[in-house]
């Protein structure tokens, strides 16, 4: 399926295909922090729509849909939905949000779908376009119960795993979809019980990048072929192939972005002379460089093995590193850090937790307090996954758009942690 877009950024040399963060404005994001405080988000949405323009060039065949679990920001969904992408979420919420910022087309592909989700889900389906992705046979009883009659994909588990971390290899987790060795049966079931089977879901894993990576997706392609092979075996057509997302951005310096030609190649070849509809689910390719955190130190501290540099921000607003060990470039923002000597650092956060350091033995200008530092490719699952652990408020959120900034999350506080508590 080909999906209408708006008017969009160009594929040229001005939109290259990766933004390192020595590309942000030092200057700019000073004045930001001096004007919002810190520790703050910086989104920049000139940049979603270049990534979804590249996006849209190498897959101009392909139903494109926003994994919204990469950043749920309301003015983020609203400029990617203006773009006319569709949207894939992994919750009712992640519908309701994607619903009210005006995408046409949502995609539910949940994992255990609690009930509340499933009624919310089916419930606003009676006015709008959404399908359903699921990824276990008792899923279908459980929509027949709800009186389910749209479109639907069996996600399936095709053994083959990629990505950044084996925490998020998704392609190879029992949790994740039907066996390839029951697919047909509960396609077969799925139509006898009259749902409308669409075709079939299967998703590697997250942060795909490099050649092994490749390799592993073209072979989770070539299995779901294989699948849609074995269900039409069943006298079941199936007239769409859905391969996900996952596709991975340079967190390191040193590393070559994704060559989304090659990547859109090689599933098209994996794909061989069938003609199914495709679909993809990118989410971290649209934001991640499209962000940075920026941090004020508040402390240095000289030890035998390192310089500790306490900052403002932690793992409650940056989870990546101490979840995954994610690497994240980081960078000094003070006006004279080329005149600097330069030292090793640990930069760590404020959080009761030997794990929460956002970098370790890195090579920085030496810091002193009050200087700010930017951590980069912050735009994906960043404010997603920041929590309110030691009571620590989550930051604010700034978006640049056309030149200009405004607050699309503002900083929380105390009293707002406090909100919902039914005693207070």
């Amino acid at each position: 399926m080909t999906t209408e877009v708006a008017s969009a950024p160009s594929v040229t040399a001005a939109n290259p295909p990766v933004r390192r963060l020595a590309d942000w404005p030092a200057a700019d994001l000073r004045d930001l922090a001096a004007e919002h405080g810190t520790p703050l988000y910086v989104l920049d949405h000139d940049r979603i729509r270049e990534n979804g323009a590249r996006l849209r060039q190498a897959f101009s065949d392909a139903e494109i849909s926003y994994a919204v679990k990469a950043n749920a920001i309301g003015s983020v969904l609203e400029t990617i939905a203006d773009t006319g992408l569709g949207a894939e979420c992994a919750s009712a919420g992640e519908v309701v949000r994607a619903l009210d910022a005006g995408f046409d087309r949502v995609r539910y592909t949940a994992v255990n779908p609690p009930g509340r989700d499933l009624d919310r889900v089916v419930g606003l389906a009676a006015d709008h376009d959404i399908a359903i992705t699921v990824g276990a046979s008792d899923t279908l009883d459980r929509l027949a119960e709800r009186g389910w009659a749209g479109e639907l994909f069996v996600r399936v588990n095709p053994g083959v795993g990629a990505g950044h971390h084996e925490k998020v290899r998704t392609g190879t987790d029992p949790k994740f979809g039907v066996p390839g060795e029951r697919v047909a049966a509960v396609v077969s079931k799925a139509t006898e019980r009259g749902f409308d089977v669409r075709g079939l879901h299967a998703h590697a894993g997250s942060g795909i990048l490099d050649t092994d990576d490749l390799d592993a997706h073209r072979a989770l392609v070539a299995r779901v072929v294989e699948l849609v092979d074995e269900v039409a075996g069943t006298d079941v057509a199936l007239d769409a192939v859905n391969v996900g997302g996952g596709f991975g951005v340079p967190y390191r310096e040193t590393e070559s972005p994704l060559d989304l030609a090659t990547l859109a190649a090689a599933i098209h070849e994996a794909l061989g002379d069938r003609d199914p509809a495709l679909g993809i689910e990118p989410g971290r390719y649209l934001v991640a460089d499209a962000g940075v955190l920026v941090t004020r130190v508040n402390t240095v501290k000289p030890t035998p093995e390192t310089t500790v540099v306490g900052v403002d921000a932690g793992m409650t607003d940056l989870l990546r590193p101490a979840l995954y060990d994610a690497h994240h470039a980081i960078r000094s923002l003070v006006s004279d850090a080329d005149e600097r000597e330069t030292v090793s650092t640990t930069v760590v956060g404020p959080v009761c937790e030997s794990a929460d350091a956002l970098a370790r033995d890195r090579e920085l200008p030496a810091p002193a307090r009050d200087d700010l530092l930017a951590v980069g490719n912050a735009g994906a699952y960043g404010y997603e996954m920041a929590s309110t652990y030691n009571s620590r408020p989550r930051p604010a959120v700034i978006a640049l758009d056309d030149g200009e900034s405004r607050v699309s999350a503002r900083r929380e506080t105390i009293d707002d942690l406090t909100r919902l508590e039914a005693d207070r």
